[in-house]
């Protein structure tokens, strides 16, 4: 699919097309469809990322809320699958899911909402690095990282799916 064709799509069709990019929450991509046509994957990126910038607090927690733990073997979207895989957490040691799992877990007691990273080109030391170093941010801090992650990844599913 090109930027042309998703110009041209409806609104059902833009939803089922484009609303996935954005973990289970197509209704960013329902919202940003009134602003096309876009002159690049940067102006529908922008769209989006409107939408979430310019959403309640709870929709952007209910968003952030909406990603599986990394490193989980829980069931989770196939794109978010995809992307552990090429990080490499579906080859965790018990050890590394363990540690993985306890700073989940840690995480998600103190900030309410699973740890994000866009680990597209990381490694597992990186992302057990990154878990770490944002365990220790504020709440408020972390908040804003959570969703500039989100926009990384959207961003990356953007790229992929607009080849």
């Amino acid at each position: 699919m090109n930027l042309e064709a998703v110009n041209l799509l409806s609104k059902e069709a833009f939803v089922e097309q484009v609303g996935w990019v954005f973990e289970h929450s197509p209704w960013i991509a329902e919202q940003a469809w009134a602003q096309r046509p876009w002159a690049s994957l940067e102006a529908l990126q922008q769209s989006l990322v409107q939408v979430v910038r310019q959403a309640p607090k709870e929709a952007q927690l209910a968003l952030l809320r909406a990603h599986p733990d990394l490193g989980s073997r829980a069931r989770m979207a196939p794109a978010s699958a995809a992307e552990q895989k090429g990080a490499g957490l579906d080859a965790l040691s018990p050890a590394e899911f363990e540690r993985i799992q306890a700073l989940n877990r840690a995480y998600t007691k103190k900030f309410g909402f699973p740890f994000i990273l866009a680990v597209r080109g990381k490694t597992k030391a990186d992302i057990l690095q990154a878990m770490e170093q944002r365990l220790h941010n504020p709440s408020d801090v972390e908040f804003q990282t959570a969703l500039e992650e989100v926009f990384k990844i959207a961003y990356f599913r953007l790229t992929d799916l607009l080849r």
